[in-house]
């Protein structure tokens, strides 16, 4: 299953980028990052079936555990591609966290849009050493 990761705004240079590189070179599934602009911009065609989770700060709190069995969910269900979209500093609309079929948080704190996309990618990486059986979760 393709993890694709979609955020508004250039990471640029800078440590969060760095973090995002970092996990996405360890990632043993199929991870695609795509940046649109702050505005506009077309997030590109599906692999269906798919699932969409918008990072949104109306959404749940998962454990890392929570968000593996999640995916292995949708992977063993037949989901080619689980998008995680990042919006712009104004969130997303009504009518996207209606579509979405997951709304995701990192808790009631606001994190910096860069932060949130290494933060994402880090978690990313460990929920799928857990399904891998990888130490990762536990040393990391």
């Amino acid at each position: 299953m393709l993890l694709h990761v979609i955020a508004r705004g250039k990471i640029g240079r800078s440590p969060e980028a760095e973090l995002v590189e970092r996990y996405a070179k360890r990632m043993t599934w199929q991870t695609k990052l795509t940046e649109l602009p702050e505005k506009g911009g077309k997030i590109p065609g599906p692999q269906p079936p798919l699932r969409t989770v918008l990072l949104d700060e109306r959404g749940q709190a998962l454990s890392s555990q929570q968000l593996a069995d999640y995916l292995e969910r949708w992977r063993d269900g037949g989901v080619r591609e689980t998008r995680f979209i990042l919006g712009a500093a104004d969130g997303h609309s009504d009518a996207e966290r209606s579509e979405a079929d997951m709304l995701l948080s990192f808790g009631a704190a606001t994190w910096p849009h860069l932060l949130a996309r290494a933060m994402l990618m880090e978690q990313l990486y460990r929920a799928t050493s857990i399904l891998a059986g990888h130490p990762y979760h536990r040393a990391g």
